[in-house]
């Protein structure tokens, strides 16, 4: 039996760590290879497109008007780029505030399909209708508690050009010192910029569409005839179909956004339910399609990347967790002292198993924090006073994906009030 508990972690541990090792590289090239044109002014020169922006506002009259207004301080033509706003099941000022802003705006009343994919089907449904004149060459898609910085469109053109069917771009905070929520978060975002899509970028894989500040090129939206991806992580959706159907998503460094995120346990318990769940739902609609693309397909390392970023690793650790507790709850109620010797190894197991996450987590928050330091809006000390609290922002993830698992998700809006002096 002892030999038995023993071999089990090590596979365990040996199967999460081969699946993941190309992560390690990653890292280790996000911290030595700079992203390009950082720090630096760049000269762009790439031919000018035009682009629609596409804000799905369900009552956030608080924050649309400063996302618009971002919008319309760019240093882009403005002829070249139209913002259109749906207010979705709004029940405040939210359509009012954004047409003020100098948005054009739609309202929809749908209580049946509720969700941010509903609500970009239907926006983009409108602008085939009513908007045919001059057609776009791509869409952004932005969260209503957005800020940009001004050179954004321009980057993201920059990039475009080079012939990318998606990009992706830096997702910064707003709020990133108020509390140990939202700076988890906001490392959370950080290191997915620093250390995966710079990395896959550079290395010439695809990179992976994080919920807001991307763009689409437009024959994506008429291959699809809209946006047909209503899961309730529909961005993580659209990243496994990218890879599948060999659509080249990009990633744009220099194009920032400031997204604001929750500050309170109960608020990100509940959205991250709703990512949990959703991470379950692709990987049923979309795992085999990723698996098949990894022996046959035009991004076979792509399809490998996305399947393990929406594997359901959790559950593999925690069903780890729960052999050990299993065995050292048996083996405490057995008088013999090799039941004892037993139940030790399983509480060894159990205690260093979260002791190592905690330490890789914290290292990995930290180098984090250093590597991206002058583009956190936060104080010194703010930075600094999070880092050790990341790994434990993380591992409460353990109970989240677990409820995730047994209990019906729906999508609710999280309410965003942070209009926050971030220098753009």
């Amino acid at each position: 039996m002892l030999h038995f508990i023993i071999r089990f972690n090590l596979i365990v541990g040996l199967i999460i760590f081969i699946l993941y090792l190309y992560q390690v590289f990653y890292t280790l090239y996000g911290f030595i290879v700079k992203p390009e044109g950082r720090h630096k002014k760049q000269q762009l020169s790439a031919p000018l497109h035009r682009f629609a922006v596409l804000i799905c506002a369900r009552n956030e009259e608080a924050v649309i008007s400063e996302l618009v207004q971002s919008l319309k301080n760019q240093d882009y033509p403005e002829e070249l780029l139209d913002i259109y706003v749906l207010a979705d099941n709004c029940s405040d000022h939210t359509a009012d505030r954004a047409r003020c802003a100098g948005a054009i705006v739609y309202e929809r009343h749908n209580t049946a399909q509720v969700g941010k994919g509903y609500a970009l089907d239907f926006l983009l449904e409108r602008i085939r209708l009513f908007h045919t004149d001059d057609p776009y060459d791509g869409f952004f898609v932005f969260d209503a508690d957005n800020i940009v910085n001004p050179t954004f469109v321009a980057e993201m053109n920059e990039t475009f050009s080079k012939g990318y069917d998606v990009l992706t771009c830096y997702r910064n905070s707003k709020n990133f010192g108020s509390s140990w929520i939202s700076a988890g978060y906001s490392i959370w975002f950080l290191r997915e910029a620093r250390f995966l899509n710079h990395p896959r970028m550079r290395l010439n894989t695809n990179c992976a569409v994080s919920g807001t500040g991307f763009l689409i090129a437009n024959h994506i939206i008429e291959e699809n005839n809209g946006w047909p991806y209503y899961l309730l992580t529909e961005d993580i959706q659209f990243s496994a179909v990218c890879a599948a159907r060999g659509w080249k998503i990009g990633y744009c460094d220099n194009a920032i956004i400031y997204d604001e995120q929750p500050t309170t346990f109960r608020q990100s318990w509940r959205q991250r339910m709703r990512w949990a769940k959703g991470f379950y739902q692709v990987n049923v609609h979309c795992g085999a399609g990723l698996l098949k693309g990894i022996f046959k397909g035009p991004r076979r390392f792509s399809c490998y990347d996305i399947l393990m970023t929406i594997a359901p690793c959790m559950l593999l650790t925690l069903s780890t967790v729960a052999v050990n507790l299993f065995f050292l709850l048996g083996f405490l109620t057995l008088p013999s002292p090799l039941a004892v010797k037993l139940a030790k190894v399983s509480l060894h197991f159990l205690v260093g198993g979260f002791q190592w996450m905690y330490v890789l987590l914290f290292l990995y928050a930290l180098l984090t924090v250093a590597t991206e330091w002058k583009r956190i809006p936060a104080s010194a000390f703010k930075k600094l006073e999070y880092v050790p609290l990341f790994p434990l922002f993380m591992l409460t993830y353990f109970p989240i994906s677990l409820a995730a698992l047994f209990t019906r998700v729906e999508w609710k809006p999280i309410i965003h009030t942070s209009v926050e002096d971030v220098k753009v």
